[in-house]
């Protein structure tokens, strides 16, 4: 049996009270500023126009999205794959959603609003000291931010060096790839395939 609606899922869940309901604001403040400063690290969530869904890692130094504003932030966009799941699906429905990360915090940060693709030099400016130059960025207006609780963080152990698994007792990228696409030959090794990924970030 699958529940079909919201009133089924508040039988069984109930309703946020508290901290938990008062916590979602409509723009920045000194504290999400502050998180989005200190991280390095976001997953961009989209869909396209019929619902297909995409989440997307990004990644730099510290700071390497810029807060325009307290209800504006920009995320660049470098050339990479090619593939542009999220870019595409933010031109077809204006919306996205972030999750921030700071290595060793267990509370995340989530924004959500409006997405628009810009390559307006004013905007791209902001990027020019980046290893890797933008050639877009996403001008996310925000409409929601609020704090997410260190629990499924602590429960992952995230952080933890002890829970971590040795990378040699893990398959390549190129292995997963071999056999997911029945390629041939020999897949490139976990350290070639990092000097290669070093020349391009």
């Amino acid at each position: 049996m699958f529940i079909q609606t919201e009133e089924e899922l508040r039988e069984i869940y109930g309703f946020p009270t508290g901290r938990a309901k008062d916590k979602q604001l409509p723009s920045l403040e000194k504290h999400a500023i502050n998180f989005i400063a200190h991280s390095p690290f976001m997953l961009l969530s989209t869909s396209n126009a019929v619902g297909e869904l995409d989440c997307s890692p990004r990644g730099g130094s510290p700071g390497f999205i810029h807060v325009k504003d307290e209800n504006c932030i920009l995320i660049p966009d470098a050339k990479g794959n090619n593939r542009i799941d999220s870019l595409v699906n933010i031109v077809e429905t204006k919306r996205a959603g972030c999750l921030f990360l700071i290595p060793g915090v267990d509370e995340t940060l989530r924004v959500n609003g409006l997405a628009n693709i810009s390559t307006d030099q004013s905007y791209l400016s902001y990027f020019e000291d980046q290893a890797k130059p933008a050639i877009s960025c996403i001008v996310l207006q925000i409409e929601e931010v609020f704090l997410h609780c260190a629990k499924a963080l602590m429960r992952s152990r995230l952080w933890d060096t002890s829970s971590q698994i040795k990378r040699d007792e893990f398959p390549t990228m190129a292995q997963m790839m071999k056999d997911q696409l029945l390629l041939e030959g020999e897949p490139e090794s976990q350290i070639d395939m990092i000097q290669r990924y070093m020349k391009d970030i």
